[in-house]
C-alpha cells in the first residue's frame, strides 16, 4: 500500500472514493474519521503510562485519555474502579492509602484521599494527522483502517449512502484484522491457568 502520510492518505482516499472535490474539508473529514475510531478501538498501541499528582485526591486525566487500563498507587499497588457513590460512601473524608477511584469528568478522584502521584496505564486518544503531524502509529501499521474510514466520511459528505455502506463494511474487516492481530501479539504465547484448589 503507498499510504505512508496524510498527504499521500488524502490521494488513495479520493481515488477509492472516486471523488476528489473533499479536499478543502479533508482536515474535517479525517478528524471525524478519528473521534469514531477513538470511540471502539482499544490495541496495545494506544496504551500510554503517565503519572498524575493528586490535590486531596483529585488528579486532572491527561489530554488524550480515553479509558484506564490500571491505576497504581504510589507504592505501586493497583487500585480498583468503583462508582462515585460507592468511592464517596465507602472513604467519605479520609485520607490516606489510595484503594479506590471514580473518574469523573477530566477528573479522577482517588479515596482515601491523598496528594501523592497515582500512576495511569491508559488507552490514549490515536494522535490526530495533520499536514504538521503527517504520520502516527495506526497509519504505519494499519493506513487501510485509516483509508477505510476516510472514504467512508467522504461518502457520508457527499451523500452516498451505497459508498457509504461499502466503505463501512471495508473498515469493519480492517478493524477486525487490527484486533486479532493485537490479540495474538497479546496473548499468542499465553498459557491456560486454571484457578482453584490443586488436587
Amino acid at each position: 500500500m503507498s499510504i505512508s502520510d496524510y498527504a499521500s492518505l488524502i490521494v488513495d482516499a479520493g481515488e477509492y472514493a472516486g471523488n476528489d472535490k473533499f479536499v478543502h474539508v479533508a482536515p474535517r473529514l479525517i478528524g471525524l474519521a478519528e473521534l469514531k475510531l477513538n470511540r471502539g478501538l482499544r490495541v496495545a498501541d494506544m496504551e500510554v503510562t503517565d503519572d498524575i499528582s493528586l490535590v486531596d485526591g483529585d488528579g486532572t486525566l491527561p489530554a488524550d485519555f480515553l479509558e484506564a487500563r490500571e491505576v497504581k498507587n504510589a507504592t505501586g499497588v493497583p487500585i480498583r474502579a468503583v462508582s462515585l457513590q460507592q468511592l464517596t460512601s465507602s472513604y467519605m473524608d479520609r485520607s490516606g492509602t489510595p484503594a479506590g477511584y471514580a473518574i469523573v469528568g477530566s477528573t479522577m478522584k482517588v479515596r482515601p484521599s491523598s496528594d501523592e502521584d497515582i500512576t495511569v496505564t491508559y488507552y490514549g486518544k490515536i494522535p490526530g494527522l495533520t499536514p504538521a503531524n503527517p504520520t502516527n502509529w495506526l497509519l504505519t501499521k494499519a493506513a487501510d483502517v485509516y483509508l477505510y474510514a476516510l472514504v467512508n466520511e467522504i461518502a457520508i459528505w457527499a451523500k452516498d449512502v451505497d459508498g457509504a455502506q461499502a466503505a463501512q463494511q471495508l473498515l469493519m474487516l480492517a478493524l477486525s484484522g487490527i484486533n486479532i492481530g493485537d490479540e495474538r501479539a497479546r496473548w499468542g504465547n499465553a498459557q491456560v491457568v486454571v484457578g482453584g484448589v490443586t488436587p
